[in-house]
């Protein structure tokens, strides 16, 4: 380990939970919340925010187009140099009501390959995140099929986006290798390894050892873990040679009992790796490492 290891720090300000509400007043869910959290998190260190949008009104999740851009040019005008990646995770799930006769229940959410990714393709932000399969979220289960990964990844190449491949097993990042051997990417592959969600891998040494083995040769890595994972797995990571994702979307504590904030997890982030002997990458730094430029 040493000071030349730069490590990117992503901060995920806000999610798409709705229990997480009941649970913590400060939550961000208007785009000026999410926009002002965004800012103090790269003023904390952040290189990259990590972007929902919710209803503002109810803080329920949304994928709204109009949500995003709000938040977008906020940030943007806000003059802070840092990397926005949104979402486009959301408006995948579907529900059944029905397995006998198959009946899909009204609360499923899924959209079309282009619906789920078309405020990333309208506002062009530097990365995207592309959801590597499909899974279960208790009984919903996220619809990623081969023909949705190759669609909405050919969308965010033609925008000039870059996916992020968040993977929470390691199919996923099978999944992700057929696109990257079908040419579907662009520049090195940008992987993130989601873990201790509650629905995928554990944040477990073993396991972030075997999904970083079987990544590609010359792919970009970083990883985060939820709740009490979170900090430990941002030191895993860093000796591992990885990057790191801390934020209230995956962790809403500072430690037992105290609630956190954006900025507050993301400087007790900064303080592991500056201790572990390794140094937070500027955004200037992570586009190069990333193969991104700057927009807005």
């Amino acid at each position: 380990m040493s000071r030349s290891q730069k490590v990117i720090v992503t901060c995920a300000v806000t999610g798409a939970s709705s229990a997480v509400l009941a649970k913590h007043p400060g939550i961000p869910k208007t785009p000026s919340e999410i926009a002002t959290a965004s800012v103090k998190a790269a003023k904390a260190g952040a290189a990259i925010v990590h972007i929902h949008v919710r209803h503002p009104g109810t803080g329920i999740a949304s994928n709204d187009p109009e949500l995003y851009q709000e938040v977008v040019k906020r940030i943007r005008d806000a003059s802070t140099d840092v990397i926005i990646n949104l979402s486009c995770g959301m408006n995948g799930d579907l529900v059944l009501a029905s397995t006998d006769p198959i009946r899909v229940d009204d609360a499923s959410t899924l959209c079309s390959p282009m619906t789920r990714c078309l405020h990333a393709i309208e506002l062009q932000p530097e990365i995207a995140t592309l959801d590597c399969g499909t899974m279960a979220f208790g009984e919903a289960i996220y619809v990623g099929r081969m023909s949705d990964l190759r669609e909405m990844a050919t969308h965010m190449r033609e925008a000039g986006v870059k996916p992020e491949l968040e993977c929470f097993e390691l199919g996923h990042i099978e999944n992700a290798k057929k696109l990257l051997s079908e040419g579907k990417l662009q520049g090195p592959p940008l992987f993130q390894l989601c873990l201790s969600t509650g629905y995928g891998a554990p944040a477990t040494p073993l396991v972030l050892q075997a999904m970083r083995e079987n990544l590609p040769s010359g792919a970009v890595w970083g990883g985060f873990g939820c709740g009490a994972d979170e900090m430990s797995t941002v030191g895993q990571l860093v000796a591992m040679g990885g990057h790191v994702r801390v934020g209230l979307e995956d962790n809403i504590y500072l430690r037992r009992g105290v609630l956190a904030s954006n900025a507050e997890l993301v400087d007790n982030a900064v303080g592991i790796i500056e201790r572990i002997g390794a140094s937070v990458a500027t955004p200037a730094e992570a586009r190069a490492i990333l193969g991104v430029v700057k927009r807005g």
